[in-house]
């Protein structure tokens, strides 16, 4: 079950996260590699992670007008990631454009609602709905867009898996049970956000923080 566990190297230091992704590499299915790696050390940061043999998710959640996606995707193509993100509220034509544009083997996904905000936070920036009508709206859209499937809370993955049985489903905020929440407000255990549906399962912290990383990671996946 490791396979389905992404460790999040959410770091600008190269070393680093080599240096965890090796530590972790045997009870991992894949690493993560968001904004700020991405900003710190480009195209060629990604190379060298990649060689380490584990899939990369190429988590920047792209969102723009379809063209500049589209033409951000196409450079992005060399590092054939195992995983794409962009945002759902980019749109219909985005997201269809996204995935014209990506590799063959690349799974773009959608991001729904990030874990981060609850329901006051989208009424803050004009979104009437609750977290869950939310994820359920953007997943309908990223599914009519024909991309792989979308980023939800485990909150709303089982919703999402019910309506898209073939969808592809990522879930990050995932904690082991007791685990501190950090900046997550909608999260839930590996275990049971695998259960509900998750296809994969992001976790940063959790494993990157510890002070055995490999352990942590061994402790997490005897769970599922």
């Amino acid at each position: 079950m490791s396979g389905c566990i992404y460790v999040a190297l959410d770091t600008t230091d190269l070393a680093r996260a080599k240096g965890i992704a090796t530590k972790v590499r045997n009870h991992v299915g894949g690493i993560k590699l968001g904004l700020e790696f991405f900003m710190a050390n480009g195209q060629a940061g990604v190379r060298e992670m990649a060689a380490l043999g584990l899939p990369v998710f190429l988590d920047l959640k792209l969102h723009d007008i379809p063209n500049t996606v589209a033409k951000a995707i196409q450079a992005l193509r060399p590092l054939d990631p195992a995983i794409l993100t962009v945002h759902a509220a980019g749109g219909r034509a985005m997201m269809e454009d996204a995935k014209a544009a990506a590799p063959p083997g690349t799974k773009v996904v959608a991001v729904t609602v990030l874990t981060s905000l609850d329901g006051s936070d989208l009424a803050a920036i004009g979104v009437p709905d609750d977290p869950h009508a939310q994820v359920a709206r953007l997943a309908a859209l990223a599914r009519e867009a024909g991309i792989d499937g979308i980023v939800c809370s485990g909150a709303e993955v089982a919703a999402a898996k019910k309506a898209w049985p073939r969808g592809f489903f990522v879930v990050p905020g995932v904690r082991p049970a007791g685990g501190d929440a950090g900046d997550q407000k909608r999260m839930m255990t590996p275990a049971a956000a695998r259960r509900a549906g998750a296809s994969i399962l992001v976790i940063g912290r959790p494993i990157t923080a510890a002070e055995d990383p490999d352990a942590a990671a061994r402790a997490i996946e005897a769970t599922l």
